[in-house]
């Protein structure tokens, strides 16, 4: 969304976190606060919350996280509006629409918020009856800026909604920022999505840790078309209200919490360098692993690049020129930074890749050649990026240059100064490095994780 930049570091931190003016010094906002009170303080309580390096800076990653659209509920719960681990006393809620927006028709909004309502209802003993007169439980409705309840909105992006606990009045009412585009899909911002977050917090969860979970606080857009509740927010919602009496099989099953990087069964979707760090994409998610740092930050793929799909095939570094290339089916995008190039995406055809090819395998730069080789199938096409060509004589097979590989590639990436330098190919969560580099036999996937 536009305008998330208006959202001051400050002003950030007293929303979601609690911070204070210091009362012995109106005039100034930075320097007189107590060690638990202050802005670097809060910082550090938002980097634990997102899983960032803890140093009460305002890294990149620290304002990337800030300048994101969300939920307008506060991430600490003592900072909350009401108090936590409030329920429902009664399993049939009532809820009132009271208005609608212009953006969608009148029939898509309800389709989107009785969705929504549907995603608690499916798990939990809970049923909801809709009124349309007099005092619901639950009041919905959409507005913009300040719009009596203490709590205004701030244009175009950054908060996009907020729900107020279960309760009398106020509480279990949810409120839609006006200001934003609500849509159906993936442009702007998808009201089911940010509906069925909101809902959450009316039924009495509060924002999760888990990247994963809908309860998660930034958003991020996920295919509607068949989403199923995580399993940290099933858990949540169970614990308040307790399991569903009649289980559905035709439901879909739950997607896991965000991958754990110890489990032995962990696969990923590519592995690239960037900027001397290891990223390791999975799904929705990238790990970032610095050489120096004892643990890897999980983070959404979209916090750095909005408009990145999931389940990516490929990525790689092309160091020389500071750029990342991330591939999936025919489309890529090519990033310097944070900043995804305004021609791309582009059709991996315009590469120079056979046009019966759907999709890649895994991508590779090798720094030394500045050559790219793509691995689809058995085989590999080489690209030089100096000419932007294909090198003739290919595809060759990957078995040719890469010992013990007999068949596809999951992912591959080039390391230096790293336990085994050199280009590597991975399957079945074993590392394999081209012939003419040592050693040819690698390790799983997450020793390597750890060992970077």
């Amino acid at each position: 969304g536009t305008g998330k930049n208006s959202v001051t570091r400050n002003a950030y931190l007293k929303q979601f976190y609690g911070l204070e003016d210091d009362p012995q010094d109106p005039m100034d906002k930075f320097r007189s606060y107590s060690a638990e009170t202050s802005p670097m303080d809060k910082i550090k309580e938002m980097q634990r919350f997102y899983g960032l390096k803890v140093t009460g800076d305002l890294s990149p990653e620290t304002m990337q996280i800030m300048k994101q659209s969300r939920c307008g509920v506060p991430d600490v719960a003592e900072y909350s509006l009401f108090p936590r681990k409030s329920k429902w006393n009664t399993n049939i809620i009532t809820y009132r629409i009271l208005n609608y927006t212009p953006d969608i028709s009148r029939a898509d909004v309800d389709i989107a918020l009785e969705g929504a309502l549907r995603v608690w209802s499916r798990v939990t003993p809970l049923t909801f009856e809709r009124l349309y007169e007099g005092e619901a439980e639950m009041m919905i409705s959409f507005a913009p800026r300040e719009h009596g309840d203490g709590n205004p909105f701030d244009g175009p992006g950054s908060i996009l909604a907020h729900a107020f606990e279960p309760g009398p009045g106020v509480q279990g009412d949810t409120h839609f920022d006006e200001a934003e585009t609500w849509t159906m899909g993936y442009e702007g911002y998808n009201l089911f999505l940010v509906a069925a977050h909101e809902f959450g917090h009316a039924l009495g969860l509060a924002h999760s840790r888990d990247a994963g979970a809908l309860m998660y606080p930034v958003y991020a857009y996920t295919d509607v078309t068949r989403f199923a509740l995580p399993q940290d927010d099933v858990d949540g919602i169970q614990a308040l209200y307790g399991p569903s009496i009649n289980t559905d099989p035709s439901l879909p099953k739950p997607p896991a919490r965000a991958p754990e990087k110890c489990n032995p069964n962990l696969d990923f979707d590519a592995v690239t360098k960037l900027r001397g760090e290891l990223i390791f994409f999975k799904d929705r998610f990238l790990w970032r692993r610095h050489p120096q740092e004892v643990e890897p930050e999980l983070i959404l793929i979209t916090i750095f690049w909005s408009s990145i799909p999931p389940n990516i095939d490929a990525a790689y570094e092309n160091s020389e020129n500071d750029l990342l290339v991330i591939i999936k089916d025919t489309k890529y995008w090519v990033i310097n930074g944070y900043d995804i190039l305004p021609e791309y995406p582009k059709n991996l055809h315009n590469l120079g890749i056979p046009r019966n090819v759907e999709k890649i395998d895994a991508a590779l730069h090798i720094q030394e050649t500045r050559k790219t080789l793509f691995f689809i199938g058995d085989e590999y096409w080489s690209y030089d990026e100096i000419k932007q060509t294909m090198d003739k004589g290919y595809p060759k097979q990957i078995m040719d240059d890469w010992p013990g590989i007999d068949g596809r590639v999951d992912a591959a990436f080039e390391s230096r100064g790293m336990p085994f330098k050199g280009p590597k190919a991975i399957k079945n969560k074993n590392y394999y490095m081209m012939k003419g580099h040592r050693p040819e036999t690698l390790t799983n996937f997450p020793f390597f994780m750890d060992a970077a």
